[in-house]
């Protein structure tokens, strides 16, 4: 992998992790193009890294209060109804029930889902049908649900979906919460701190896997770059999306999902 092409692919590394276009797509089909086919683990470790520090800046200060709240947590029965000492508390027990789904498909399948992404013309169809979900949200109707046990477990299903290249982790996961009912930011911002363990998870797999080939000291500046890209990029992704969500907008990126689905079918059917 040369420095040129750690730079691009962590810009859009950073850009797609969040934007609901799918990052996992977008790596596999450009790696295709570029004849990078079989990916770079060390690479994968430091594009993860970076996306997980701009989601842990991003979102800073409620990181810090689900992180006060499960130190101090506190749950009690209350007319034989769960309760909570703090609503940060809540949230983080909602997180770690929608992380559920992903982890356990994630751990049977790894083979099935890498095998997937080793064809470029099913990560195209999976972005069609990741446009589709985006499409859809314009038709459903404002909500104001309140994230409940159900609601959160609906939208980790979703993220357990995501595992398909090419079926985006925040498209599918924010979609799920609006067809839920849950307001579109409240349904952004916990896609966002959801995905805070998926790609820790992610990344530790995959740094235990690069372990075992090490790093040779010639590739620490092209592993840096795409890092430090992939973290800038993901930053202003999160705060372009969030700004997108608020205008209730989402379907935006449907267009653009059919178009690079569409183009990746020409392509690759044709080759």
């Amino acid at each position: 992998m040369t420095l040129l092409h750690a730079i691009i692919l962590g810009i859009v590394q950073g850009l797609t992790e969040f934007l609901p276009v799918s990052s996992s797509g977008h790596l596999a089909l450009l790696e295709r193009l570029f004849g990078l086919s079989g990916g770079n683990l060390r690479f994968e470790v430091f594009v993860h890294l970076g996306t997980l520090v701009a989601v842990v800046v991003a979102f800073r200060a409620r990181i810090a209060k689900l992180l006060r709240a499960v130190f101090r947590a506190r749950v009690y029965s209350e007319r034989g109804r769960l309760r909570f000492s703090d609503e940060h508390l809540r949230l983080a027990l909602l997180l770690l029930l929608a992380t559920v789904p992903a982890a356990v498909i994630g751990l049977l399948f790894d083979d099935a889902v890498e095998r997937a992404f080793q064809s470029p013309v099913a990560v195209s169809a999976f972005l069609l049908v990741t446009g589709a979900v985006l499409f859809a949200t314009r038709f459903v109707r404002a909500g104001g649900e309140r994230m409940n046990w159900w609601r959160a477990l609906v939208v980790g299903c979703a993220q357990a979906v995501a595992i398909l290249p090419g079926v985006s982790r925040s498209g599918s996961t924010i979609g799920a919460g609006i067809y839920c009912g849950v307001r579109q930011e409240d349904a952004a911002e916990f896609s966002f701190l959801l995905s805070i363990p998926v790609i820790l998870g992610a990344g530790l797999l995959k740094f235990r896997d690069a372990l075992r080939e090490g790093i040779p000291p010639a590739e620490l500046l092209t592993l840096a770059a795409g890092g430090l890209l992939a973290a800038v990029s993901g930053y202003l992704s999160i705060k372009l999306l969030l700004g997108i969500v608020r205008r209730r907008r989402l379907e935006y990126f449907a267009y653009y999902c059919w178009a690079a689905g569409l183009a990746g079918l020409a392509w690759f059917l044709t080759r």
